[in-house]
């Protein structure tokens, strides 16, 4: 079972820029996709990108041209570079991964965009 944490979440200002980093650790063996998904209150929880074991990318529409996931393999790290937030990007942000067809999750953390 992999384990994932995330960090990089708070306070930003609308037009501002955040980082997220999940750090995965455990069952890493072959684990792909890694990536991100949100939830906002009230809302169902959402994918936002994702990234394969061959940089492959996915992104949701809502995020396209201001959201890049990229990853760092030797250090098993994905990070979610989030530039032009909006404040309807305030979300639980969950890192997520696969590994040997089974899903993982983070315990979230929290992106508030003020207006």
């Amino acid at each position: 079972q992999v384990q994932l944490v995330e960090s990089g979440g708070g306070l930003v200002q609308a037009g501002g820029s955040l980082r997220l980093s999940c750090a995965a650790s455990g069952s890493i063996f072959n684990i792909s996709p890694m990536g991100w998904y949100r939830q906002a209150p009230g809302k169902q929880r959402e994918l936002v990108a994702l990234i394969t074991s061959s940089t492959g990318t996915y992104y949701a529409d809502s995020v396209k041209g201001r959201f890049t996931i990229s990853k760092d393999n030797a250090k098993n790290l994905v990070y979610l570079q989030m530039n032009g937030l909006k404040p309807e990007d305030t979300a639980v942000y969950y890192c997520y991964a696969k590994t040997r067809g089974v899903n993982g999750w983070g315990p979230g953390t929290q992106v508030t965009v003020s207006s």
